[in-house]
């Protein structure tokens, strides 16, 4: 058994716990075995590797929700992955995995476009990378958020993950296809969207009725879950009602379907900074986006204040770049009014519990997997510093150095 002893820092151990002025987390065998006061920490031999961290502020590794790593962000046009083999693509992502983890980010839940194959070559060390949980398609009806035909003939669907079900029998032979592949979790769209050509957020996507034998088919294959992407109002409540895990995005969520969804335990995954620039992917969704965009900044404070658990997600690949998470962190203070501490709850311990990973991870407690996170300063007095990657001095994941801008002696 290995041991690692991180001492001099300052603990925000993801609970929600006031800070721990002068902390030790000790890790061991890639498990944590005590976060807390230094005072109170186990005697330690000299085998043990200690890493003073100067001050600095140890939190958990942190979770982005929602992710697309097969697109390119700022980077590129989706369009250009139709104009290369699809090996070429796999090898784009090496740097979007890379600078993730490198951002502070150990766990991300790809909601359409990398399959299993790319969440084990990570699991199995193949190329490094944040675990990940991963949906593969999404599902949408013809004419839907994932039907990407085109006025020219081309239909760019499949390329980018979509699956095209009208009906319920359909969508539950599909969506079995799939979970025996092994997906992590079902993506569907019971809204139109800003990207895609040929709705709008306001139209009615997948019907109750199909989101609901979607939830069905998740449950009875392995307790998985569905994650909705629901930005108008008619989408929002077929995805509610239709009991999903999770709305993404929920821009146009009134008090009534606030109040649904704590009492049904939903999650809402915002998506702020998507929104803090048009999406320019193609014409119809920069017309699209001013209007939606704004009404996401005036509708997160209000399901914050009644009670929606609210996780962390980007749609990162879309409009914002792979490893921008954390400045997720910050748009959730300024526009939804929640504390630092709050807004680094929602992206440690409410996203694991989003992700059915909180007895795993989220937190720093004894019996939690190490995924750890060195930031310089005190981040509850900065938030947007997280945001800054040359801030994010250690990343451990499951104890292992994943990055080092520290240069600590690991």
């Amino acid at each position: 058994m290995t041991t690692t002893i991180l001492h001099n820092a300052r603990l925000i151990d993801g609970t929600g716990a006031d800070p721990v002025a002068d902390a030790v987390v000790v890790i061991d065998d890639g498990k944590i075995t005590y976060a807390g006061p230094a005072d109170k920490a186990p005697q330690s031999d000299d085998s043990a590797t200690k890493i003073d961290v100067g001050g600095n502020t140890v939190t958990p590794g942190f979770f982005d929700c929602h992710v697309h790593l097969s697109l390119p962000g700022t980077k590129g046009s989706p369009i250009m992955a139709a104009m290369v083999p699809p090996s070429y693509r796999y090898f784009e992502l090496i740097d979007r995995l890379k600078v993730t983890i490198e951002s502070g980010v150990t766990t991300v839940r790809d909601l359409m476009g990398i399959d299993v194959g790319v969440r084990e070559a990570v699991a199995n060390g193949l190329v490094e990378g944040p675990r990940l949980l991963v949906a593969d398609k999404m599902f949408s009806q013809t004419g839907g958020h994932a039907d990407f035909h085109i006025p020219s003939g081309i239909d760019g669907s499949g390329l980018v993950g979509g699956l095209l079900v009208d009906s319920v029998d359909e969508a539950r032979r599909h969506v079995r296809g799939l979970l025996r592949d092994g997906i992590d979790v079902v993506k569907v769209a019971s809204s139109g969207g800003v990207t895609s050509p040929s709705d709008d957020p306001d139209w009615l996507g997948a019907r109750v009725d199909i989101v609901s034998a979607l939830v069905e088919e998740a449950h009875n294959y392995g307790g998985r879950k569905v994650a909705a992407h629901a930005i108008g109002f008619a989408g929002i409540q077929a995805a509610v009602q239709g009991g999903v895990h999770s709305v993404e995005h929920g821009y146009a969520l009134n008090d009534d379907l606030r109040q649904e969804m704590v009492e049904r335990g939903q999650f809402l995954v915002p998506t702020l900074i998507e929104t803090l620039k048009p999406d320019t992917a193609t014409p119809q969704a920069k017309a699209k986006s001013e209007k939606w965009h704004a009404l996401a900044h005036e509708s997160l404070q209000a399901s914050v204040e009644a009670g929606v658990k609210v996780a962390v997600g980007t749609d990162a690949g879309l409009v914002p770049d792979h490893g921008a998470t954390l400045g997720e962190l910050g748009a959730l203070v300024k526009f939804g009014g929640m504390s630092p501490m709050d807004a680094i709850v929602a992206g440690t311990r409410t996203s694991a519990e989003l992700c059915d990973l909180g007895d795993k991870l989220g937190t720093l407690e004894a019996g939690k997997l190490a995924d750890v996170v060195v930031v310089k300063g005190d981040p509850l007095a900065d938030i947007d510093s997280l945001a800054d990657h040359s801030n994010i001095l250690l990343v451990l994941k499951e104890g292992r150095t994943a990055s080092n801008r520290g240069a600590y002696g690991l």
